[in-house]
């Protein structure tokens, strides 16, 4: 009887919180988690007229697939495509920029600023930007 009546004091006391008892571990989640290596890429000085290429990781850091839905640039200037659009639990894809800094014709010189925007099935974080930005300069001979 006396086994029976512990047994049920510790069971007590584990569901109201009570006695030395571990913290719960973090439950993994089960949802996708979208992750870049780095939300900004400085350019610096670009001649005009050159063309620009970098590569960004974008890592899924949950326990889903992570979906990207659409890879949006703010300007025709700029483009981009991710490979693969679908990203499994704890994978990688490739983001791939490409920016023409004489896009906008041979005159054009100073800072400039661009986006490209990713948009997923991420729960928290639906839509991810990395910013470029660049100092269009004199085309080189």
């Amino acid at each position: 009887m006396r086994m029976i009546v512990a047994l049920l004091l510790l069971l007590l006391l584990a569901a109201c919180g009570g006695g030395a008892t571990e913290p719960a571990a973090p439950a993994a989640t089960a949802a996708p988690v979208l992750a870049l290596e780095t939300t900004t890429l400085p350019l610096g000085d670009v001649p005009n007229g050159d063309i620009v290429t970098r590569d960004v990781v974008v890592r899924n850091t949950g326990g889903a697939p992570l979906v990207v839905e659409s890879v949006i640039a703010s300007c025709g200037c700029t483009t981009a495509t991710l490979d693969p659009m679908t990203i499994p639990p704890n994978a990688t894809a490739t983001l791939h920029i490409t920016f023409d800094s004489g896009a906008h014709g041979p005159d054009l010189r100073g800072e400039l600023l661009r986006q490209v925007t990713l948009l997923s099935n991420d729960p928290a974080q639906p839509e991810a930007t990395v910013e470029l930005t660049a100092n269009i300069t004199d085309p080189t001979s």
